[in-house]
């Protein structure tokens, strides 16, 4: 009797924590510096831009490959993270998704194959460890 009394008090306590480290306000990430607009040209976010243009090609299920047409805006804010906020346009291009050659990939136009889309993508990085994620990714035909 003592010892099943000593394990239900146990689960009591554990499920304690649990309801007690579900607490939303001690899961929210600090913010360290405000969103900030930012040059496009900047290598962390050329190489944001490349990895989220990367899951955009893997996701879709067009045959074709997209590629930026244009960076509309770019803001970084700082949290455990830099966190970017990319707006850009893109294309689809005359590339083939499993073709050996991508260099010479141009967006099509005036073609009936020609689409071109608005995509907002949020991508943390920690850029000085290679880590890139993309955390939320918004797109519109244009």
């Amino acid at each position: 009797m003592t010892r099943s009394w000593g394990s239900c008090l146990l689960l009591l306590t554990i499920l304690a924590a649990l309801v007690a480290s579900t607490d939303p306000g001690k899961n929210k990430v600090k913010v360290l510096r405000e969103l900030k607009v930012i040059n496009a040209s900047n290598a962390n976010v050329k190489q944001c831009l490349w990895f989220a243009m990367q899951e955009y090609n893997k996701e879709s299920e067009d045959k074709y490959l997209f590629q930026v047409v244009k960076t509309v805006q770019v803001q970084l804010q700082v949290t455990d993270r830099l966190e970017y906020f990319i707006d850009v346009e893109i294309g689809r291009s005359n590339c083939r998704k499993f073709s050996n050659s991508t260099e010479n990939c141009a967006i099509q136009e005036n073609s009936k194959l020609e689409k071109k889309v608005m995509c907002s993508f949020l991508v943390g990085a920690l850029p000085w460890n290679g880590e890139f994620m993309v955390i939320k990714k918004q797109c519109a035909d244009a």
